[in-house]
């Protein structure tokens, strides 16, 4: 069976820093930037990129929407 890798990307101008995505992470890839967008907020990132699975459940959570999953078989 393929073993699947992700990515996410997150609009950080519009990501407001809920935090809502980190907790259901299953691989804690995603973490609040210390770095703040345009607004002030500290937006969401990929901390631990190599370890994405690519699952969708932090843009399934996201309120505004921010958050993109790419997955590729390797």
């Amino acid at each position: 069976m393929a073993k699947v890798k992700g990515a996410i990307v997150v609009y950080i101008e519009r990501c407001k820093g809920c935090g809502v995505c980190v907790p259901v992470c299953p691989s804690q890839v995603i973490a609040l930037n210390k770095e703040v967008n345009g607004k002030g907020y500290h937006f969401a990132f990929m901390e631990k990129p190599d370890e994405c699975t690519g699952c969708t459940n932090c843009a399934v959570v996201c309120p505004d929407g921010v958050i993109t999953v790419y997955r590729v078989k390797e």
